[in-house]
C-alpha cells in the first residue's frame, strides 16, 4: 500500500532521498512513495512501450510508423513544484525536438499514462489526475491490469474528459495515438495476436 513518508516537504528533503531509493514522487509538499509493481503492473508498462515505441518513437516521416515521440518510463518530472514519476510519459518531437533530458525532466510530457496497482489507485485516479490537469498535460490514459481496462482522457478547461474506455479484447485507436489500431490485451501485456 502507498504511504505518505513526510507532509511538509521541500524541495531539499526530495533530492537528500538517494537516487538508487528515490522511488517516490513530491506532490504538494508531501514525499509519497509509489507502490512497488506487479507482474501484472510491470507487465502492461511494457505492453504499452512496446506498442507505442516501434510506430511512434522515431523521426516523423520515416518508415515503420507515424513517428513524433519520445518517450520514457519511470522518468522524474518537475511540474511546478511538484516531482511526479509517471509510469510512461510522452513528448511529441514538434514541441520538443531535442530527447528530454536531466534530472529531473522540466519539459512538460503532451501524454502520460500510469498503470493502476491495488495500492496506488486513488493516487493515480484522482490526485495525479488533477495534478496532471493543472499542468496542462493534454493527455492521460489510465491502464488497470486488475481490471484488464484502457481509460483514454483528453484535457478540457474543466477537467479531463473521458473519451474512450476499452477492454482486452477490443481493438481501438486511442489519442493521441490515433494513426493505428492497438490491441487493448497487448497494451496489457498480453502476446500480440497471430497475424
Amino acid at each position: 500500500m502507498m504511504q505518505p513518508t513526510r507532509r511538509g516537504s521541500t524541495f531539499d528533503d526530495f533530492w537528500a532521498i538517494p537516487e538508487q531509493d528515490r522511488f517516490h514522487e513530491l506532490i504538494a509538499g508531501e514525499i509519497v512513495r509509489k507502490a512497488a509493481p506487479s507482474g501484472e503492473h510491470d507487465g502492461s508498462q511494457g505492453g504499452i512501450l512496446i506498442s507505442l515505441g516501434a510506430p511512434f518513437q522515431r523521426a516523423s516521416g520515416g518508415r515503420g510508423g507515424p513517428g513524433g515521440w519520445w518517450f520514457g518510463p519511470e522518468v522524474e518530472i518537475l511540474l511546478g513544484l511538484d516531482v511526479v514519476r509517471p509510469d510512461i510519459a510522452g513528448w511529441r518531437r514538434d514541441r520538443c525536438p531535442e530527447r528530454p533530458a536531466g534530472m529531473p525532466v522540466k519539459q512538460r510530457p503532451d501524454w502520460v499514462c500510469e498503470v493502476v496497482s491495488p495500492g496506488n489507485a486513488r493516487h493515480d485516479t484522482v490526485t495525479k489526475r488533477q495534478l496532471y490537469h493543472r499542468a496542462a498535460i493534454p493527455h492521460y490514459w489510465l491502464i488497470d491490469p486488475l481490471e484488464a481496462s484502457l481509460v483514454v482522457m483528453r484535457a478540457t478547461p474543466d477537467g479531463y474528459a473521458t473519451v474512450l474506455q476499452a477492454r482486452r479484447g477490443e481493438l481501438v485507436r486511442a489519442e493521441p495515438f490515433e494513426q493505428i489500431e492497438l490491441t487493448v490485451g497487448v497494451l496489457l501485456g498480453d502476446d500480440p495476436p497471430e497475424p
